[in-house]
């Protein structure tokens, strides 16, 4: 791997000015209410935390700082962004390699119908494997967008991929996701999913209600929650749904 070529993008620095208005979403979030400077993995960084946490708020600020559509895609994807409901990204300062990724995409579950549309309108389907990605589930485009979109030494940001896919899908996700790593790509990718958590050696930064602070895979609710669920689930089961 170039390690000399990565982390592409190295920090974020939050500098908030006196205009902020802290009463106001998404400064009322902790995570970012709080928010200092975040380091990333060379390979990857994860962002989990509940509903709410402010992962994806933030995931999506350093996209729109990089360059990126609200909606996402690749940079040349340029939808309705509304950078109006979305104010953070003026206060992150990107620290970055001396080296340009060839590479990049910001996939938003949430908004990924958008972006498939707008493939088919501009008819550019070559990068997604010459179909369209409306003739396919949501997990077959999301798919095709990582082995046929990703080019390799690429910086990639995620939101909520798990959403398209089952759990075998998501173990082909790891598969090409490493591929990708070992390319000289960069991944940062905001997640609930315990399968995808497990990547080795990631890094991974948990968003809750003091913050955002690093743990370790084993320490995460989505491991512990999970295992502990597998192995215990009829005696789970009955206390989740005894009669009250």
């Amino acid at each position: 791997m170039g390690l000399q070529a990565k982390p592409y993008l190295q920090r974020i620095t939050a500098l908030f000015g006196d205009h902020v208005d802290w009463d106001r979403h998404p400064y009322t979030v902790p995570a970012v209410r709080n928010l200092e400077s975040i380091g990333f993995h060379p390979d990857v960084t994860f962002f989990i935390g509940e509903n709410g946490a402010g992962k994806s708020t933030l995931l999506e600020s350093i996209a729109l700082a990089l360059g990126f559509s609200m909606e996402g895609g690749t940079r040349n994807v340029r939808l309705n962004t509304a950078r109006e409901d979305a104010p953070l990204f003026e206060a992150l300062r990107l620290s970055q390699s001396f080296r340009t990724p060839r590479d990049g995409y910001f996939f938003r579950a949430e908004s990924f119908h958008n972006v498939a549309t707008y493939m088919d309108e501009v008819d550019y389907l070559h990068g997604y494997g010459d179909r369209s990605l409306h003739s396919r589930s949501h997990g077959e485009a999301f798919m095709a967008v990582l082995l046929n979109k990703f080019q390799g030494k690429g910086l990639y940001l995620l939101d909520e991929p798990e959403a398209a896919l089952s759990p075998n899908r998501q173990l082909a996700a790891l598969t090409a996701i490493h591929q990708l790593v070992e390319d000289e790509s960069q991944f940062i990718i905001a997640t609930h999913s315990p399968i995808l958590l497990a990547y080795p050696n990631a890094k991974i930064l948990l968003f809750d209600g003091t913050g955002i602070t690093e743990v370790a895979y084993e320490d995460t609710e989505h491991y512990a929650i999970t295992r502990d669920f597998l192995n215990h689930y009829p005696r789970r089961l009955e206390q989740l749904l005894k009669p009250e």
